[in-house]
């Protein structure tokens, strides 16, 4: 096995051979995370402020170092074997690209980022959590339950916002004169309509008037109804991923992973 070999599937997740450094990355990760948090609490960051900011640059070092390492030995794949079209591909990835944002903020001094647009885009750390998803099964299948259920999640949510829009308009009309200060233009009133169809339901706004609250018991069913809708989409997505998963790993051999037709 040649070096570029040898890297690659040190870096993948799976392999006995690179277990080692699986559990560097992941632990890497939590601790960014954990890091992340800790900044937000003052009389934390304040101990140490270089501390932080240290470990901020050596984990951005330690992942672009994965970066690069991936995307030239990504070429032992046949998919990816073209010296650059497949390095081009392999980087448009999904797992590539979330790679890419975890060490985005290593790029930010070199364009001359305004420092408030600095610490803002610094967040984009809290992204680094999806580098996980290379790592856990329950993450990667969930992502195919997502993915899976894109068009039936689309729907739903363009019938949500139709919803919405609809519960808002009313509400105006019903409530604008006795409360204006409250349901002053459809925009405002939308606050309460998101609060109702996703039963919040703060209390800041509520309707008075007869119309307005008959609209508001029937707009609240309504959004306990909607909000089923996902639930049993992605509940039933997930038995067939579950089934799919059980079904593959029957047909292949334990020790091996080759299909056993072909042994």
């Amino acid at each position: 096995m040649d070096i570029k070999k040898r890297v690659y599937y040190l870096l993948e997740p799976g392999d006995d051979s690179g277990r080692g450094i699986d559990a560097f990355i992941i632990g890497l990760i939590l601790l960014n995370i954990i890091s992340l948090v800790l900044e937000t609490v003052e009389s934390v960051y304040s101990q140490a402020p270089g501390l932080f900011e240290l470990f901020e640059d050596v984990s951005l070092v330690i992942f672009a170092a994965e970066y690069l390492f991936r995307l030239w030995s990504c070429s032992t794949l046949p998919q990816f074997s073209r010296p650059i079209l497949g390095r081009l591909r392999y980087s448009s990835t999904p797992m590539a690209l979330i790679d890419l944002i975890a060490i985005l903020p290593l790029f930010l001094p070199m364009i001359g980022a305004d420092l408030r647009i600095m610490r803002a885009i610094r967040l984009v750390r809290l992204l680094r959590i999806l580098k996980l998803t290379r790592y856990s099964s329950a993450m990667r299948l969930l992502g195919r339950v997502v993915v899976a259920s894109r068009n039936e999640l689309t729907s739903i949510f363009l019938v949500l916002v139709l919803l919405l829009l609809i519960a808002a308009s009313l509400m105006y009309f019903a409530e604008s004169k006795v409360q204006p200060d409250k349901f002053s233009s459809i925009p405002a009133t939308m606050w309460w309509g998101i609060a109702t169809l996703t039963t919040v339901g703060y209390g800041d706004h509520y309707p008075v008037t007869g119309l307005g609250q008959f609209i508001a018991s029937f707009i609240a069913i309504l959004g306990i109804g909607m909000f089923a809708l996902p639930t049993g989409i992605l509940g039933a997505k997930f038995v067939e991923e579950l089934k799919k998963d059980k079904e593959g790993s029957a047909s292949q051999c334990p020790h091996c992973g080759k299909a056993l037709d072909q042994l």
